[in-house]
């Protein structure tokens, strides 16, 4: 008889009702995160940044500002839009630096609404095209 009381309380105890509340939760798919990337036209800032010398990130000076009145102002490279501005900061130092930029500058970049997959993806984009132009026939 023991034999019958065992199957009945294994019968009771998988029941389809309580295996099911047993049974793990698999936890809800996580979204996948969308790469990082950027626009044309942020890609056409950072092409156009290869052009633009260090000392463009630089405020001018009091020479540079009495020179600017006196022959009329110099050619000003800034952008309008801050977050445009901001890349092609970091693509200028990003050209002439590679990866050797300073925290704050990377944390001015990131502030201004990039994710250090940009800034990866952006030493990535330079590195081919230095590279590419060092082995071109």
């Amino acid at each position: 008889m023991a034999y019958l009381a065992v199957n009945e309380a294994l019968d009771f105890a998988l029941a389809p009702s309580r295996v099911a509340a047993l049974a793990p939760v698999a936890a809800p798919a996580a979204p996948k995160a969308k790469p990082a990337g950027f626009s044309a036209l942020e890609w056409s800032v950072v092409m156009l940044a290869r052009h633009d010398r260090p000392s463009s990130l630089r405020e001018p000076g009091r020479l540079g500002k009495l020179l600017g009145t006196v022959f009329g102002e110099s050619y000003n490279r800034r952008l309008a839009d801050p977050k445009l501005e901001a890349l092609r900061r970091m693509a200028v130092l990003t050209w002439h630096h590679g990866y050797a930029v300073t925290s704050g500058q990377i944390g001015d970049f990131l502030a201004a609404g990039f994710t250090t997959d940009h800034y990866d993806l952006l030493g990535r984009r330079v590195a081919e095209v230095l590279s590419s132009r060092l082995f071109r026939k």
